[in-house]
């Protein structure tokens, strides 16, 4: 039996999340930061990213390996 999850791809979990938090994306496109990875992104923009990727996997929109490999 084959798993289908909502989300198969980092472009498609990266996407989500802007939209899921507009206030976060406001602050990174105000930064001029939005399309320069985590690194570029706060602090609380990365804790909040990582909190919600865990949550995405632990009830299976994402899998696993998209879990542990997805960046901002």
């Amino acid at each position: 039996m084959t798993i289908k999850y909502d989300m198969t791809t980092q472009a498609q979990v990266r996407r989500a999340f802007w939209e899921r938090y507009p206030d976060l994306d406001a602050i990174a496109r105000k930064r001029g930061t939005r399309s320069k990875g985590q690194n570029a992104q706060n602090a609380d923009t990365r804790m909040t990213f990582i909190d919600w990727v865990d949550d995405l996997q632990r009830v299976g929109v994402i899998s696993n390996h998209l879990a542990n490999h997805v960046t901002l």
